[in-house]
C-alpha cells in the first residue's frame, strides 16, 4: 500500500454510483417509460419519411399558422435573391461577368415560371415543408437560343423514393434512392419518372426509377445529424402541436356557432296544443316558434320555455392560445410575430432582440446551406458552359470561380439609430464601407459605379444635393453657385458647404 492510499476516500459503489448521477439515464420509477429505441437517423427517415412529408405538405397548405410561417422562413431566408459578387481581379472582365449572370437569371428555369431568385425562393420553401430539394442542372443546345445553353430544373422530395434501398448492379449501395460508391461517395440519384401523387400524369415508364448522375444534382436540406443523407421537414417539431390546435380551434368555431344558433326549448304537456300562438313546422314536421325582438310571450298553460346555454370556454382560451403558439413558434425557429401576425405585446427592445437571434440562425441557412449547396455548384457549372459556349473568355477558369455571395438585406427596426451605428464602426476603423454596404444586400462596386453616375449627372445639371444635420424630408436640390438661406452669413455658396459637410461627403 502506498504512503497516501489511506488517505483515498473509497469508491461507493463504482461505475453504478457514475450511471446514478446522469439523470437522464436513470431508470426509476418517473422514467420507467420512456425507453426510446437507439436508431439512426437514416432509419427514422427511411420509415417515416413518406408519411411525414404527406403531413407536413397537408399542414402547410391547409394551416393558416403554418402558411405564414412558411413564408416567412422562405422571405427571410433568401428574400429577393442571394446575389454573387465575382472576386475576379480584372475590372472589365468581372463587369461582363456580372452583366452576363444577370441576363441569364431570367432564363435559369427550365419551366420558365421564375428566375434563377425564384428558384431560390422555392427551394426555401421546399426545406421548409419536406426538409430538401433535388435541383437538376440541365445543359441545353446551342439552338435553344439561351444566352448560356444551361438551365435548373426543380424535383420535390417525392421524386427521390425512400423506399428504394439495395445492391446495385455494379456493387454500389443504394440507400433512400442516393447511390453511393465502396468508399461512400454520392454517384448517382434514382429519381421516379413521375410524381406519385400526380394523378394527371397518366404515363407508364418502365422501368419506374431513372438513374442521374450526381454531377447533374444538386442535394439541398440542412444535415443535423453526422452522416444523415436526407432532409428532415423544419416544420417537423411543430407538426403535432398545429395539427391539434387546429382541430381545438375549428371545434370551438363549431361550439360558438351551435351556442348562436338556437334559442330556447318549449315543454308542452299536451302536443296537440298551438304552441306560443301561431307556429310553423319544419320539412320534418317538427313545430318551430320563432322569437322576435321586444316580443312578451304569455305562455299557454303547462307550457315551459328552457333556453340553452352551452358552457363558455371560459378566460382561459387565449391565454392557452397565446402559450401554445409560444411553443409552435419555439419549435419552427421563428419568431412570435413572423407566425402569428400578433405584435400586441411586443415593442423595440423585444422586436430587436429575437430578431437578432433569428437572423443569426438565418445566417447559418444562408451561408451553410443556400450558398455553398445551390448557388457555389451553379456559379461554377455556369461559368464552365459560358467559357464552352463562347461567351465569356475566362484566361483563369478556375479563379474566375472566386466570387462572394451577398444575402438579402435585413430590414432595421429603428434605421436612423443602426446607420448611426454603422458611420461610427467606419469613422474609427472597426468595418470597412465594403462590408457595410453588403450587408445591406448590395454590391459595393455597383453601388460605387451608380454614385458616380449620379454625381456626374448632377455636375452636368448644375445642381448640388445637401443635407442638413436637422432636416427629415430628404436632400434638397439648389442651383450651383446659388447662396442659401441657411448657410449663414459667410456667403459660402451651395457647393463649398456641400463639400465641406461631412455628412454629404461620399468619399
Amino acid at each position: 500500500m502506498g504512503l497516501f492510499d489511506k488517505f483515498r476516500r473509497p469508491t461507493q459503489g463504482g461505475p453504478a454510483a457514475v450511471r446514478a448521477r446522469l439523470e437522464g439515464a436513470m431508470s426509476k420509477r418517473r422514467l420507467r417509460g420512456w425507453n426510446p429505441p437507439l436508431e439512426n437517423i437514416n432509419a427514422l427517415v427511411a420509415s417515416g419519411g413518406p408519411r411525414l412529408l404527406a403531413r407536413a405538405r397537408e399542414l402547410v397548405v391547409t394551416n393558416g399558422y403554418a402558411a405564414n410561417a412558411c413564408e416567412a422562413f422562405a422571405s427571410n431566408m433568401v428574400g429577393d435573391g442571394i446575389k454573387p459578387s465575382s472576386l475576379i481581379e480584372d475590372a472589365g472582365l468581372r463587369d461582363r461577368v456580372q452583366r452576363l449572370w444577370l441576363a441569364w437569371t431570367d432564363e435559369a428555369d427550365a419551366d420558365g415560371l421564375t428566375d434563377f431568385y425564384g428558384l431560390q425562393a422555392m427551394v426555401a420553401r421546399e426545406m421548409f415543408v419536406a426538409g430538401e430539394c433535388f435541383v437538376r442542372m440541365r445543359p441545353r443546345r446551342a439552338e435553344d437560343g439561351l444566352l448560356v445553353p444551361l438551365q435548373m430544373q426543380l424535383l420535390q422530395s417525392e421524386m427521390l423514393p425512400f423506399e428504394k434501398t439495395e445492391t446495385a448492379a455494379n456493387g454500389n449501395r443504394i440507400r433512400c434512392g442516393i447511390e453511393f460508391d465502396l468508399i461512400g461517395r454520392r454517384v448517382a440519384y434514382h429519381f421516379r419518372r413521375s410524381h406519385p401523387g400526380d394523378s394527371t400524369d397518366q404515363r407508364v415508364a418502365i422501368p419506374q426509377t431513372v438513374r442521374v448522375l450526381a454531377e447533374d444534382v444538386l442535394h439541398i436540406y440542412r444535415p443535423i445529424d453526422a452522416g444523415q443523407i436526407r432532409g428532415l421537414p423544419h416544420v417537423a417539431p411543430a407538426m403535432v402541436r398545429l395539427f391539434l390546435l387546429d382541430q381545438y380551434d375549428d371545434a370551438e368555431l363549431d361550439r360558438k356557432k351551435t351556442a348562436a344558433m338556437f334559442a330556447g326549448f318549449i315543454t308542452k304537456t299536451a302536443p296537440e296544443d298551438p304552441m306560443m300562438g301561431e307556429s310553423e313546422a319544419d320539412l320534418d314536421g317538427a313545430a318551430i316558434a320563432s322569437l322576435e325582438p321586444g316580443t312578451m310571450q304569455v305562455l299557454l298553460p303547462g307550457e315551459d320555455v328552457t333556453f340553452s346555454s352551452p358552457a363558455d370556454v371560459g378566460g382561459g382560451y387565449e391565454a392557452f392560445q397565446y402559450r401554445t403558439l409560444l411553443a409552435v413558434s419555439a419549435s419552427l425557429g421563428l419568431p412570435y410575430h413572423l407566425v402569428t401576425g400578433d405584435v400586441r405585446q411586443a415593442n423595440y427592445s423585444s422586436l430587436r432582440a429575437e430578431l437578432v437571434e433569428f437572423r443569426r440562425r438565418v445566417q447559418q441557412l444562408q451561408h451553410g446551406v443556400i450558398a455553398h449547396q445551390l448557388c457555389r455548384p451553379i456559379w461554377a457549372r455556369w461559368l464552365e458552359t459560358a467559357h464552352l459556349a463562347g461567351r465569356l473568355d475566362l484566361p483563369d477558369p478556375v479563379a474566375a470561380r472566386m466570387v462572394q455571395w451577398i444575402p438579402p438585406r435585413w430590414d432595421w427596426v429603428d434605421p436612423l439609430k443602426d446607420i448611426q451605428a454603422q458611420v461610427l464602426a467606419m469613422e474609427a476603423g472597426i468595418t470597412s464601407r465594403r462590408k457595410v454596404v453588403e450587408a445591406t444586400g448590395y454590391d459595393v462596386e455597383e453601388v460605387d459605379r451608380e454614385n458616380a453616375a449620379d454625381a456626374a449627372r448632377t455636375k452636368q445639371l448644375g445642381l448640388v444635393y445637401r443635407t442638413s444635420p436637422g432636416e427629415t424630408q430628404g436632400a434638397r436640390a439648389t442651383p450651383a453657385g446659388r447662396p442659401d438661406p441657411g448657410d449663414g452669413a459667410d456667403g459660402d455658396n451651395g457647393e463649398d458647404a456641400a463639400a465641406s459637410d461631412p455628412a454629404t461627403n461620399q468619399e
